[in-house]
């Protein structure tokens, strides 16, 4: 596969801290992208289109289910992304993942995956990617900041997958856990991308 298509907002140092932005599934890069106009202006950020068509939008693996995702398709686009970004942001500098629903889920997989590779991530109304061949054990974040945000009327994510989500990151995980759950459906509230903000200053 070619390097992704990526947008970018915000601080064009390229020592600033790198926010990467993954939108949902059948979404686009350049929707995520209007985030960063709600977060901190001195990080670098970076829209990243996922690499498989899918509803006239793309998506970061192929599904078994709604936040399901096939072990070979994740590992493959896990790999891919990791090589364009390791030339985008070499060691170093800081790497903070947000995703969104889907993009959510491949976040998961990334922080999973290497957990030590990142600054901290955001999974945004979807699920970790259980069952799909990246590491969930006990401890596995170990000192990890991770931002959860879900909403209570959300019936897009399968309900089962959401708490198993919040309490493996608040109890099981290790991780350095920021969690809220806020009066919406499958959308992200206001109060949450306030929460999300402060987030990223304080870790940043």
């Amino acid at each position: 596969m070619t390097n992704p298509v990526v947008a970018t907002a915000g601080s064009t140092d390229p020592a600033a801290p790198l926010v990467v932005l993954l939108h949902g599934r059948g979404s686009h890069e350049q929707e995520i992208l209007g985030l960063a106009g709600h977060l901190p202006a001195d990080c670098a950020y970076a829209a990243v289109r996922a690499p498989i068509a899918e509803g006239g939008g793309f998506a970061w693996f192929a599904n078994r289910g709604i936040g399901r995702p096939v072990p070979e398709s994740l590992r493959a686009n896990v790999d891919w992304f990791r090589a364009w970004l390791d030339t985008a942001a070499p060691a170093g500098r800081p790497v903070v993942l947000i995703g969104f629903s889907g993009g959510a889920a491949f976040a998961g997989g990334l922080l999973l995956d290497d957990p030590q590779r990142w600054a901290g991530a955001a999974i945004l109304y979807g699920t970790l990617p259980f069952d799909a061949g990246v590491p969930t054990g006990p401890g596995r974040l170990d000192g990890v900041p991770v931002f959860v945000a879900q909403g209570d009327h959300d019936t897009v994510i399968p309900r089962e997958l959401l708490d198993r989500t919040w309490n493996y990151v608040r109890d099981e995980s290790g991780a350095t856990a920021t969690t809220r759950r806020d009066p919406v459906g499958h959308s992200i509230a206001a109060p949450a991308l306030t929460a999300l903000s402060a987030w990223i200053h304080r870790i940043g």
